[in-house]
């Protein structure tokens, strides 16, 4: 459970290198994560190209974190690989957490940059990728050695839970 507790937004990264067997272990985990039907319906694109990055800094005023990353995951839906409509968003995302997961196990920071649903932000991705009209961009992650100290916050509310019915607050 440390990890799920100790993780957290990196958007300041030293000038290390992450290494291609790091992106590889960072995939496996994504790979790993359930999915509807076990389809699966992820594929991945991996981007070192600083040109690259400040393109997708141009479409989305989010993604400065790439300023000073190593490298990028592009996490995309793969509609072809679907079993049941409209689960790839559900599916990438969990394989979004599992790459932000084991980056804090390895070592390595990383932070979740959206880009679906914003239309602009997709078609912009689409565009620079040359993405097929069936692969959607779901999230950038941008990953590197951490160059900040966050501290971790206990996110734990008791208000957001409710028992049986809503509203029921006692167990």
């Amino acid at each position: 459970m440390s990890i799920i507790y100790n993780r957290k937004s990196i958007r300041k990264y030293t000038n290390e290198q992450v290494s291609d067997d790091q992106v590889k272990d960072l995939l496996k985990a994504a790979m790993a994560a359930p999915s509807a039907g076990n389809a699966q319906p992820w594929d991945f694109i991996v981007i070192r190209n600083k040109d690259t990055f400040e393109e997708i800094m141009k479409i989305s005023k989010y993604s400065t974190p790439l300023k000073t990353a190593s490298v990028a995951i592009i996490v995309c839906g793969n509609k072809d690989k679907e079993k049941f409509p409209g689960y790839w968003i559900q599916d990438c995302s969990a394989a979004t957490e599992n790459i932000l997961l084991r980056a804090e196990e390895i070592g390595l920071g990383g932070v979740w940059l959206g880009i679906y649903p914003e239309e602009g932000r997709v078609n912009g991705l689409k565009k620079i990728f040359n993405l097929p009209e069936t692969i959607t961009p779901l999230a950038v992650i941008s990953i590197g050695y951490p160059d900040e100290n966050r501290a971790t916050t206990d996110r734990f509310n008791e208000d957001n839970i409710h028992f049986e019915t809503w509203g029921n607050k006692n167990n």
